[in-house]
């Protein structure tokens, strides 16, 4: 479809979620304005560890309107509950450190296209935005990540610590091996995100306790060919996931 018409699917998604699908789960009525600024703040903050909290002052600050934790806790399990939502969930088990892991899940709809329709952006809007475009594009990876992964038994994850280490994300194998995957838009932060992987690895072999990373890639969003630098770290484009 065109983008402009394709762009009504998503949106007219929401309304009949949010309409229909909510009342008929349970046939209880509740407050459809505050489930979509809910919704638009958790567009907001895709792509990011933002706790109840900070969704609740995030309306209040950018919406001017207050809704208290309780009720944000409770429309946030019924999003989960209808699909509209896929957190991104915290990876400790197979790392046997001594680091302390944070456990806060990683904000995703089920779908990026949700989060474009509450935002009402454009493809030639977010070209003006590189910021948001960055975290709309690390959330389209890590829906291809995860549907990929669960293909062969594997799960996504993500991981940040207590010492301020991230890893966009963590794809754990059946046998207890894991991957690191960084997430770049631009090819002119490959270098940065491969070091920092790097430097990571590094680490947790250091760690008597640590169990390392088998595989370290950075996935970018403007890179022609995937190829293994001399660090040993991939740089795969998104186009070349699927094979």
């Amino acid at each position: 479809m065109p983008a402009d018409q394709a762009a009504f699917l998503p949106e007219e998604y929401l309304n009949a979620v949010i309409d229909d699908d909510v009342y008929r789960m349970d046939g209880i009525k509740r407050n459809t304005v505050k489930m979509r600024l809910l919704l638009r703040s958790l567009a907001r903050n895709e792509s990011t560890t933002a706790t109840n909290k900070r969704l609740k002052n995030d309306i209040s600050e950018i919406d001017d309107e207050d809704i208290d934790v309780e009720t944000v806790k409770e429309y946030l399990d019924i999003f989960e509950r209808l699909f509209l939502t896929d957190n991104q969930l915290p990876f400790s088990t197979g790392v046997r450190s001594s680091v302390r892991v944070k456990q806060a899940v990683k904000r995703h709809f089920a779908d990026p296209s949700l989060a474009c329709a509450l935002l009402k952006v454009s493809p030639q809007g977010l070209l003006g935005d590189l910021k948001t475009l960055g975290f709309l594009f690390e959330a389209l990876c890590e829906r291809d990540l995860k549907i990929y992964a669960e293909s062969f038994g594997g799960a996504l994850y993500h991981y940040q610590d207590y010492q301020g280490r991230e890893i966009d994300a963590v794809i754990e194998l059946t046998d207890g091996r894991w991957c690191a995957f960084e997430i770049k838009l631009g090819a002119n932060q490959i270098d940065t995100a491969a070091e920092s992987l790097v430097k990571l690895k590094k680490e947790f072999e250091e760690d008597p306790k640590g169990n390392p990373p088998a595989v370290l890639g950075v996935i970018c969003g403007m890179a022609k060919a995937a190829y293994r630098r001399p660090d040993g770290v991939f740089v795969i484009p998104i186009t070349a996931l699927k094979d």
